[in-house]
């Protein structure tokens, strides 16, 4: 367990630090149409290090949510989504001048997401690294980004600090570059820049279809992953959907099998993943020198993944501990 001699809240839980961009997604009511046929949209709050935040809350840890948000209605909607959930958000800034970003997205026929993003520039891209609020970066155990906050300046600036500050104070640093090309100037710019911070992190979380952008090839197999190995690394994971996952470490590498459930929408699935795996690493490090102990922990965040494919949304799937232990009895 965490030693509870510098923890500020006294519940002896290790702090995990998000960082990045928090948005709202706009859903078409109708399933399986293109944005411009859409009747109507609901809106969802999302942005993926926000949905890693509140993962952790809902399974019983504790997080803190750093970025910026446009001083409009939908930034305090979504700094108040945050507080109900439990997630710290003192690492929070307001932006006067520009708006809280948006993203329409549709779920194709076949069950993949379109984009749409309306951010030129939206807040969270304006975020500077004066801003930061240093002693919060400083005082997680865990500090958890993507990639998306790496696109523009002055939000590049901003992420390079926070997480050399949270390296120096001794943090692991865990990074799931969330590819989101339409984001991108050029697919070549956003390998480029995903790969820049690559040798910075300790854990490292990539989906099945990242894996094939990072490398440029159609393998999914042990040979394409390891090629994405660093010896600064700890863990390296790949998500394979209902496939589950592959881990990579120093010693040991294999892969644990996924829960089969009926999908609705896989918005969130990677969020509610990376939430449950860093939640029990930030208790217990030595899971990731442990194969037993970590295939315990990927089975455990594979059915938090699953449990949020059953419902619509991101946050309102992220499922509590005993959801993912009845489900895991359950098929057992």
């Amino acid at each position: 367990m965490a030693s509870h001699g510098n923890d500020i809240s006294g519940d002896g839980k290790g702090l995990i630090v998000s960082f990045g961009e928090m948005l709202i997604d706009f859903v078409p009511t109708a399933s399986g149409v293109s944005l411009a046929e859409a009747p109507g949209f609901l809106k969802a709050p999302g942005g993926a290090p926000a949905n890693v935040a509140i993962a952790v809350t809902r399974l019983g840890g504790r997080s803190a949510f750093v970025g910026k948000l446009g001083d409009d209605e939908f930034g305090h909607m979504l700094a108040g989504i945050l507080k109900q959930n439990g997630v710290n958000g003192d690492g929070i800034n307001f932006d006067q001048g520009a708006r809280t970003a948006l993203a329409f997205v549709t779920l194709r026929a076949d069950g993949e997401r379109e984009f749409m993003f309306y951010r030129n520039p939206s807040a969270d891209m304006l975020l500077q690294p004066e801003e930061l609020n240093l002693e919060l970066i400083r005082s997680g155990k865990i500090f958890h980004y993507g990639s998306i906050s790496l696109i523009v300046e002055p939000c590049r600036s901003a992420h390079l600090r926070a997480m050399q500050v949270a390296k120096d104070a001794g943090a692991l640093l865990s990074y799931d570059p969330n590819l989101r090309l339409p984001l991108w100037p050029s697919p070549e710019e956003a390998r480029e820049q995903i790969m820049s911070i690559w040798d910075m992190a300790d854990i490292i979380k990539v989906s099945d279809v990242e894996l094939e952008f990072l490398t440029g090839s159609d393998k999914i197999d042990d040979e394409s992953a390891m090629s994405l190995w660093r010896p600064s690394l700890t863990l390296l994971l790949v998500t394979l959907g209902e496939k589950g996952c592959r881990y990579y470490t120093k010693n040991f590498h294999g892969q644990v099998e996924a829960f089969h459930v009926d999908t609705i929408d896989t918005t969130g699935a990677g969020d509610s993943f990376v939430g449950a795996l860093l939640c029990n690493v930030v208790e217990d490090h030595s899971i990731l020198e442990d194969e037993g102990k970590l295939r315990k922990v990927l089975k455990f965040a594979n059915a938090c993944g699953a449990i949020t494919t059953t419902k619509k949304g991101a946050i309102p799937a992220l499922p509590t501990e005993a959801d993912v232990l009845s489900l895991i009895k359950g098929t057992e």
